[in-house]
């Protein structure tokens, strides 16, 4: 019988890939450093799996993209559909609270 590792995604993320995701959130724009920054501070200590997926989503985007995102100029449909996640929502939504 084969035993496989299961990841929940409400569990809350390791340090090892926290310090892989906030590498991965380096960005050219220091907007976007300042908002992820605060977004780090505030929720690093609680973060799940999950919203570490949907943060990891968003650092596809180009930097003017996500800018646009989290000052709303435009929606994540507008941006790319296949975003358009419960995931990224959510973590879209974290972001902005940290405004």
């Amino acid at each position: 019988m084969e035993t496989r590792a299961v990841t929940h995604t409400d569990e809350l993320i390791d340090e090892r890939a926290l310090s892989k995701l906030k590498w991965r959130c380096r960005r050219g724009l220091l907007e976007n450093d300042i908002f992820i920054d605060r977004f780090f501070r505030r929720f690093e200590s609680c973060l799940t799996v999950k919203q570490a997926q949907g943060m990891s989503a968003l650092m596809e985007l180009s930097d003017h993209d996500l800018l646009d995102l989290h000052l709303a100029r435009k929606t994540i449909a507008q941006v790319d559909a296949d975003l358009d996640r419960d995931d990224v929502r959510e973590v879209l939504s974290m972001l902005r609270e940290t405004r």
